[in-house]
């Protein structure tokens, strides 16, 4: 018997993708199902989800799997990442230093396995204040920008000048879904707009303003914003400590900028009106978040806004750290129990 996720069939792709995100989905089985329901294999129980056993088929390893097409030095096969991101046609792998002379085999490998492929980057991580990776071509030809498809959305980008995260998109399908009609969203490091992209498709906001302080993103936030027929995304380039006070009073505030995030919520909180909600990441040692979660809420206080939290570990970040969600509710009421 596996341990599995049991959702409706129509959430099962944004429930998949939260899973994978999670890095909690068994590869080894594949997903079943039983009267309208989809049944997910997983690793380990996945907080908030319904958990039930089931005998499922054994997922036979992909051929296209690029390990497969690498011959190297003893010691070294087993150092090779078991997954890289994909954006668009473009491949990005972080590798290790012992890996980095077979780095033009390995991104030609990975094309040949990956036939959607057109180029290979190696991804020497995240840098500076606009949030830019560290590309270095290793395989096939041509720039980073492309064009990345997610939940039916056509997202225009480039990894190597802007910020865009593709292991984000469960959490961008998942925030769209709770937007009600009329609501005025506020991203405040919103990089080429995917969550307003998705949320405008999703839902009927009055307005989505986008703002991001690298200023490449806007050119990229208006090709979405028209491709994808979001009228009401507003692109804004600017510091959003600027910026969000110059803003109508949000009823949704996204802050994923997870390295320090938690330093703009008094600002968000200030700018929310009672009853909305702030979704934001942290990455921190999974043994300092209570602590955090305890911070915001006295801060909060302090500030005079009453406050709950729901929280859910996305991933793993290293061994002792990971990544969280943490949505804000600023209370209606000053007093939690009314």
């Amino acid at each position: 018997m596996v341990r599995c996720v049991r959702v409706p069939k129509a959430e099962g792709e944004s429930a998949r993708a939260r899973i994978l995100e999670a890095g909690l989905l068994d590869t080894a089985h594949r997903i079943g199902s039983e009267d309208g329901f989809l049944l997910i294999p997983v690793t380990s129980d996945v907080e908030g989800m319904e958990m039930c056993e089931a005998e499922l088929r054994p997922q036979e390893r992909p051929v296209g799997d690029y390990r497969e097409l690498l011959t190297l030095p003893e010691g070294l096969s087993d150092m090779l990442p078991s997954s890289f991101d994909v954006v668009g046609d473009v491949g990005m792998i972080k590798l290790p230093d012992e890996l980095m002379p077979f780095r033009s085999d390995i991104g030609a490998a990975m094309m040949r396995a990956n036939h959607s492929l057109r180029c290979v980057f190696l991804d020497s991580g995240v840098k500076g204040e606009l949030r830019v990776r560290d590309l270095e071509l290793i395989a096939g030809e041509g720039p980073s920008e492309t064009v990345h498809r997610e939940f039916g959305a056509r997202m225009h980008t480039d990894p190597a000048v802007v910020y865009f995260n593709p292991r984000l998109a469960g959490e961008r399908h998942r925030i769209a879904s709770q937007v009600k009609e009329g609501e005025i969203v506020i991203d405040m490091f919103a990089g080429v707009a995917p969550f307003g992209v998705q949320i405008c498709r999703a839902a009927k906001p009055s307005a989505v303003y986008s703002i991001d302080l690298n200023p490449d993103t806007e050119r990229f936030a208006l090709m979405n914003r028209k491709d994808n027929r979001c009228d009401v995304l507003e692109p804004i380039t600017g510091d959003a400590t600027l910026v969000v006070p110059t803003l109508p009073m949000a009823d949704r505030i996204i802050m994923n900028l997870p390295q320090i995030a938690d330093r703009f919520l008094p600002l968000a909180l200030s700018h929310l009106k009672r009853g909305g909600t702030v979704h934001m990441y942290k990455i921190i040692e999974r043994d300092d978040f209570p602590k955090l979660c305890e911070e915001m809420a006295a801060m909060a206080a302090e500030d005079g806004h009453s406050i709950s939290l729901e929280t859910s570990e996305l991933k793993t970040y290293s061994p002792t750290m990971s990544v969280y969600s943490i949505d804000v509710h600023k209370l209606r009421s000053e007093h939690p129990l009314l």
